[in-house]
């Protein structure tokens, strides 16, 4: 793993375990960045239809789906940091903050909550 997975881990692992995580209500921030950077493709309500995914050859992700739910945070924050190969999703890493990265998987949270049983 290089050094900058392990920051980003190690982020992700203080961020997930304090009171910050879980506090209720959307964040101003995560939806300012959800709303630029995601919903073109991933739709306002997160459901994979915003105006860009018709003209995609890889449908984006319907985070309300009991596959997207059942993720992980850790998960999901590595496909938004990384992009997922063989698809138009691409990486964000180094387009925004680790900070605005944990953001975007709060909001994404928030728009579909976590479900492992799914």
């Amino acid at each position: 793993m290089t050094r900058n997975g392990i920051c980003l881990l190690a982020t992700l692992i203080i961020v997930m375990t304090s009171s910050w995580v879980t506090a209720q209500g959307r964040t101003a921030r995560g939806q300012v960045l959800y709303d630029e950077h995601c919903a073109g493709c991933h739709g306002l309500t997160g459901k994979g239809d915003g105006p860009n995914a018709a003209r995609l050859t890889v449908p984006p992700a319907n985070f309300h789906t009991a596959r997207s739910r059942a993720k992980t945070d850790f998960e999901l924050l590595t496909s938004i940091s990384y992009g997922i190969a063989f698809s138009p999703m691409h990486a964000w890493r180094g387009k925004v903050t680790d900070e605005e990265l944990l953001e975007l998987v709060r909001y994404i949270r928030e728009l579909a909550p976590f479900t492992p049983s799914l």
